[in-house]
C-alpha cells in the first residue's frame, strides 16, 4: 500500500544544548539513506549539509560524529525514499 501523503523531511527542533548521536524516524526503512542539514532559524529552509548517515532497524539513525545543537536549534533529516511505482 502507498501511502497518499509523505512529508519529505523531519525537523528537529531542542529548547537546551544537546549532543545527538542517534535519532528515530518513523517509519523509515532500513538502508534508506538519510541527508541532514542545518535549518534557517527564521524561515526553517535547508542551508547545509551537516551530516550523511543510513537509517537502521526500526527507523533508528547513527551519527558517526554526533551533532552539537544549541538551545533553540535544531536540524531537519531528509530521507531518500524510493521513487513510487505508477
Amino acid at each position: 500500500m502507498l501511502p497518499l501523503y509523505r512529508d519529505p523531511h523531519f525537523t528537529f527542533r531542542f529548547a537546551e544544548d544537546r549532543f545527538v548521536g542517534r535519532f528515530h524516524l518513523d517509519g523509515v526503512e532500513p538502508g534508506t539513506p538519510v541527508s541532514v542539514f542545518t535549518p534557517d532559524p527564521a524561515t526553517g529552509e535547508r542551508l547545509g549539509l551537516i551530516a550523511e548517515a543510513v537509517a537502521g532497524d526500526g527507523g533508528w539513525v547513527n551519527l558517526t560524529d554526533p551533532l552539537v545543537v544549541r538551545a533553540g536549534g535544531g536540524f531537519v533529516a531528509v530521507p531518500r525514499f524510493p521513487e513510487p511505482r505508477a
